[in-house]
């Protein structure tokens, strides 16, 4: 029985020591060299004096060092703290004070933003037995360590990307990410014979879980990219043995967006059976175009960081014409909970609340984040607010934070920004509420163009005039280049709203 997430490296190692786990750049990684390298890496944290309960912070971009260093630290019952080497110094620092790292660690040879950070903190260059080169900077042995039970509990502390602010440190279970990488395999009939895509960034859940520990539950391979270029990836699907694709929306957009530029209207890769986006609203447009292309279903689903992965998965033999997030996964328990803390009618939109396995331990060293997330009863708030269709499957209506009160009604951005997404001028919006002097909030939506098309704000406003109740429409559309995302490819509000003073 598989108890830590390295438990999955070593039985394959066992079971199947010369199948390919990981495929990077060319070079392929056998599970019997894989675990060969875990150990090795093991080995040179002991040496660096990382024991149970320390956290080490990996600043880095997808890389097989990576993955060696989280399945070592799970043996040593240390946490990984993978920083994606693309943030800023600020955001770096912000963590490494938060989490107080025994070992800080940089993979500056796959990695010029690593180097970069590396370099600002005086790391050395180093030769890691099973790792190969990487800079650490100087042990910190002030940092205290956790207790042995919760040293033991917890897989890894992945930091959220911050949309509201407040970076939290999310403490994520070794039996939630196992139960989460089970019901992957079984929810995408995965075997030893696929071989999966990985550009999700192994610093976000969805890399980590979805991506890496699923991947590998099942015995298959992992094709692992440092960055995404759509170019690159759709020579992969025709060239390799890809055989599964899953990704934020924003990474299919712009394989779409390539794929035009190039006039192709059809990518029919040999072996690509499964398309799968998460992370992200997924709107009808995209759905549709993606289908086309690759002439498959594109799935979709609905998780979070707290509870190590997806909650709601479309199944294979029933895929949907909409674009709802699918049915509850097994294990897992749902609320729609109403604004006055009663169960959410019907058919009504409601705030999410879960129970299950997957579920968090916690933020760390925030006990009022938690405790305000997290009830006793084992019961996670997770912020979104969804409802629920006839048959049982999800739709995310939006975020609490994010829901615009506009003349006694509340916009929910996410519906908005799908409707200005449909218009064949538009790639990406993203919507968020500017106060009124009035007390009310008004509708403000920055909106990204496909290449070539000029903003015409009547005909974009005819547009949404048609679709939208007047409380809903943006009362200003604002052009931007490039729409703000996270690391990880979300929409970044918190920025989005701090532009809004430019605005003025």
């Amino acid at each position: 029985m598989l108890e830590r997430i390295s438990d999955i490296p070593r039985c394959w190692a066992a079971r199947a020591p010369d199948h390919i786990a990981v495929i990077e750049r060319g070079r392929t990684v056998t599970y019997a060299q894989l675990w060969d390298q875990v150990r090795q890496a093991r080995h040179y944290l002991q040496s660096q004096g990382v024991a149970s309960g320390d956290r080490v912070q990996i600043v880095a971009e997808n890389t097989l060092a990576v993955i060696t260093l989280i399945f070592a630290l799970a043996e040593l019952e240390a946490w990984p703290v993978v920083t994606n080497a693309r943030m800023t110094a600020r955001e770096i620092e912000e963590i490494r004070v938060h989490c107080q790292p025994r070992l800080l660690l940089f993979t500056h040879a796959a990695s010029p933003d690593a180097l970069r950070h590396g370099l600002r903190y005086r790391a050395r260059e180093i030769e890691a037995p099973g790792l190969g080169p990487l800079m650490a900077a100087d042990v910190d042995e002030a940092g205290e360590r956790e207790p042995a039970a919760l040293a033991r509990e917890v897989a890894a502390l992945i930091y959220t990307s911050g949309t509201t602010g407040q970076r939290k440190g999310v403490m994520v279970t070794h039996r939630g990410l196992l139960h989460y990488a089970r019901i992957t395999v079984q929810s995408r009939r995965m075997t030893p014979e696929d071989c999966a895509y990985a550009v999700m960034p192994l610093s976000h859940i969805f890399g980590l879980a979805t991506l890496l520990l699923a991947t590998l539950h099942a015995g298959g391979s992992l094709y692992l990219v440092a960055r995404f270029n759509p170019d690159d990836a759709c020579a992969a699907l025709q060239r390799e043995t890809i055989s599964i694709l899953q990704g934020v929306p924003a990474m299919f957009s712009r394989i779409l967006a390539h794929l035009q530029r190039q006039n192709i209207s059809t990518l029919r890769a040999q072996r690509l059976r499964y398309l799968y986006t998460g992370g992200g609203p997924l709107e009808a447009t995209l759905k549709r175009n993606v289908e086309t292309v690759f002439g498959q279903p594109l799935h979709h689903g609905y998780g979070m960081t707290e509870y190590a992965g997806s909650l709601f998965i479309t199944r294979m033999d029933r895929p949907r014409q909409d674009c709802a997030a699918g049915e509850i996964v097994e294990g897992a328990q749902l609320r729609l909970v109403g604004p006055d803390g009663e169960p959410a009618p019907p058919g009504m939109p409601g705030e999410l609340w879960v129970k299950g396995p997957g579920v968090m331990h916690g933020y760390y060293r925030a006990p009022a984040l938690t405790a305000e997330a997290l009830r006793p009863d084992g019961w996670l708030n997770t912020g979104d607010i969804g409802r629920l269709g006839p048959d049982g499957a999800l739709f995310i209506v939006g975020r609490t934070r994010d829901v615009i009160l506009r003349s006694g009604f509340s916009v929910y951005p996410i519906e908005v920004e799908s409707v200005i997404n449909s218009h064949p001028a538009v790639r990406l919006s993203a919507v968020v509420g500017k106060p009124a002097d009035d007390g009310n909030e008004e509708v403000i939506a920055f909106v990204e163009l496909r290449e070539g098309q000029p903003l015409d704000v009547d005909d974009l406003q005819a547009f949404l005039a048609e679709r939208l109740s007047p409380y809903k429409r943006p009362a200003r559309l604002v052009r931007v280049p490039l729409i703000p995302t996270t690391a990880s490819g979300k929409l970044h509000k918190h920025r989005l709203r701090s532009m809004l003073a430019e605005l003025d």
